[in-house]
């Protein structure tokens, strides 16, 4: 990450990666000595790469995350001189140092293998520039009794598989071991999680229900935002369901079902299509963009803002298949109660606004 877009002032959960669930990103690579006699690749490894035991190595082979010669390899492959080995993770290497900090954590279900934590929004995931305490990572350290130095990369703290902007909230899976943090960064990958959030966004959207496709990539003019290219100029693929749940005349409340996961996928994709969510400071729903010109009714959008002072996204619902069960999980939250409150205000609005018209 470059650290000139990063300061106290900036969110370091919008700068980073949201779409690491659908990236492999190298952990390490070695060379072979072209000494080196016939070796199993999991024994190899396992005098190589400090602080990771030989279990955790033949985890990662079975997953298909260990590469010789940019090419998947079983366990029983013996390694040659001069082979190139890479170790390919679905998530991002990290360096910080993680400390232990009694934080609530709001956990939905918790068993030996995995946790599901309901957010709030405000709260960044991972510690990074200008965020190294506070976070949901430092609160994890804490309830689960595990810590990170800053050179031990993610052999003890990669628990979670994908994450959430600072201003976003809901449900976020960890997990607590191995096999469950492997298990869960493959069905990621592998786009077969379920994952629906609610959205409000401005404007009324015609259709009930429709998706929205679109090459997701940094913006070359703005490295904190992100935009939609077309199709095979650059970007990556990303595809967002969705289903109008209520339309209050102004802005409409959506339920939004990722297919990708990239970086701000659903906020980007609705500012593509011209509903931007709503007080989305990143992509222009901060200010007001349908409805009349009447000092009242501006009064009542900054207030709707104090209501809610952050985009007003919820990730609501998560399901996947259990790693040790193989049963299917699905876990509902509770939209917020700022988020409820915004919801209900509009709804007064829209019924006293269309009672107005029916009495012209």
């Amino acid at each position: 990450m470059n650290s000139d877009y990063c300061d106290d002032d900036i969110d370091i959960e919008e700068v980073a990666s949201e779409d690491e669930e659908q990236e492999m990103f190298e952990h390490f690579r070695y060379v072979v000595d072209k000494g080196q006699s016939p070796l199993r690749i999991d024994k190899y490894l396992s005098t190589h790469i400090e602080q990771t035991s030989r279990h955790r190595i033949q985890l990662a082979i079975d997953a298909e995350y260990v590469r010789v010669n940019d090419k998947v390899v079983k366990a029983n492959y013996k390694v040659k001189p001069l082979d190139v080995i890479t170790i390919m993770m679905p998530f991002q290497r990290r360096g910080f140092e993680v400390h232990p900090e009694p934080i609530p954590l709001n956990v939905v279900y918790e068993d030996d293998d995995l946790l599901v934590v309901n957010k709030p929004a405000g709260m960044v995931v991972h510690p990074g520039f200008g965020h190294f305490s506070g976070t949901l990572i430092n609160a994890l350290s804490y309830h689960l009794g595990i810590t990170q130095n800053a050179d031990e990369g993610d052999e003890r703290m990669g628990i979670l598989v994908h994450r959430i902007d600072k201003n976003t909230s809901g449900l976020l899976v960890v997990a607590k071991n191995d096999e469950a943090q492997l298990n869960l960064a493959k069905q990621f990958f592998d786009h077969s999680i379920e994952r629906k959030y609610i959205a409000l966004v401005w404007g009324n959207i015609t259709e009930d229900s429709g998706t929205i496709e679109g090459n997701i990539g940094r913006d070359p003019n703005d490295r904190l935002k992100f935009k939609v290219f077309p199709e095979g100029e650059q970007g990556k693929h990303a595809v967002t369901h969705f289903n109008v749940l209520e339309r209050f005349g102004y802005v409409t409340l959506v339920e939004c079902i990722l297919e990708t996961g990239r970086t701000h996928q659903i906020r980007v994709h609705f500012n593509y299509i011209g509903h931007p969510l709503f007080n989305d400071d990143r992509y222009g729903g901060d200010r007001v963009l349908k409805g009349t010109i009447y000092t009242k009714y501006r009064q009542f959008i900054d207030n709707c803002f104090e209501i809610l002072p952050r985009h007003a996204l919820h990730a609501k619902t998560l399901g996947f298949v259990h790693p040790r069960t193989g049963k299917w999980l699905r876990l509902d939250s509770e939209i917020p109660s700022d988020f409820t409150a915004l919801i209900e205000k509009w709804r007064k609005y829209a019924g006293v606004k269309e009672l107005q018209e029916e009495e012209q």
